[in-house]
């Protein structure tokens, strides 16, 4: 693997990897003892990843709330090398009652658990960049947004970003206050990015897209490989079906960043690999026509 390549995260002068860890499958259900989650974290960065997603939700229930933000909190912690140009970016505005999966955009809620995040991302630096997870439809997004601007000026957080947010949603948030990006699911098999004007909006804005599940999530990552035109393009080109689909989703526009999960060292090194590839005009129509399975 070469030198890491850079992009700047939305409008500002700070760089990231042009590919992120999402940290989230190393707290679900399933999740790997918490020494392999160490090594898979300390690899991302031994490999050049600067950039790593999570959320105060990615944990088991609400009783292990704020897990993968204290795991990774450890990991910077142990980490040998250098750590200063790593960027964790986090989330918050859901709920895991029982293990599942609820909004709460109240923004008393918004402002305790961001202070949370802040405590269990070191208590030291603010969060470098907050998103708010998904809108909750019982709360105005600006009265939510007010709350995280708040926020911003007490000192807890230095960027803020939006989660599963359609355009006129980030319009919203965009009137309180600076929004530097937009997280939503972008895949072969979810394509609505493309189709709802977030994408464009993005790169017309100067907005980074951080495009989450970009392998379709733990269900449909290994379909890929049965796909005959994406076996043949990858032997052709001697990667990974993983490869390709992330290589082909960072040509669709110069703001997407993909932040594909990771619960083996494997994984994350195959999907940094995908920065090697470049495909052609013809080559990216091949994997757009892909888009009905």
């Amino acid at each position: 693997m070469g030198v890491m390549q850079t992009v700047k995260l939305g409008s500002t002068n700070i760089r990231i990897s042009a590919i992120g860890l999402g940290a989230m499958p190393l707290s679900l259900r399933g999740r790997p003892p918490e020494e392999e989650a160490l090594r898979v974290i300390h690899r991302a960065l031994d490999c050049g990843i600067t950039f790593i997603d999570t959320a105060d939700a990615y944990c088991l229930n609400e009783d292990d709330k704020h897990h993968n933000e204290r795991l990774l909190a450890k990991a910077l912690d142990t980490y040998l090398g250098n750590t200063d140009s790593i960027r964790i970016a986090t989330k918050g505005g859901l709920l895991r009652p029982h293990g599942d999966w609820t909004n709460n955009g109240d923004p008393e809620y918004l402002k305790k658990t961001i202070r949370e995040s802040f405590e269990a991302l070191g208590g030291k630096n603010p969060l470098f960049l907050w998103q708010y997870h998904s809108p909750d439809p019982q709360f105005r997004i600006e009265d939510s947004m007010a709350a995280v601007k708040e926020a911003v000026e007490e000192g807890f957080v230095q960027h803020v970003g939006v989660s599963n947010f359609s355009v006129s949603q980030i319009e919203r948030a965009r009137s309180v206050l600076d929004i530097v990006s937009v997280q939503n699911a972008y895949n072969l098999w979810d394509r609505e990015p493309e189709r709802d004007g977030v994408l464009q909006y993005c790169e017309d804005e100067k907005l980074t897209f951080f495009s989450w599940g970009p392998l379709g999530g733990s269900r449909r990552v290994h379909q890929l490989k049965k796909i005959p035109v994406l076996a043949t393009l990858a032997t052709r080109k001697k990667t990974s079906p993983e490869c390709l689909i992330l290589a082909w989703l960072r040509s669709k526009s110069p703001c997407i960043v993909p932040i594909p999960g990771a619960s083996r060292i494997t994984s994350i090194e195959n999907s940094i690999r995908s920065l090697d590839v470049s495909l052609s005009p013809d080559e990216s129509k091949m994997i757009d026509i892909l888009n009905k399975l």
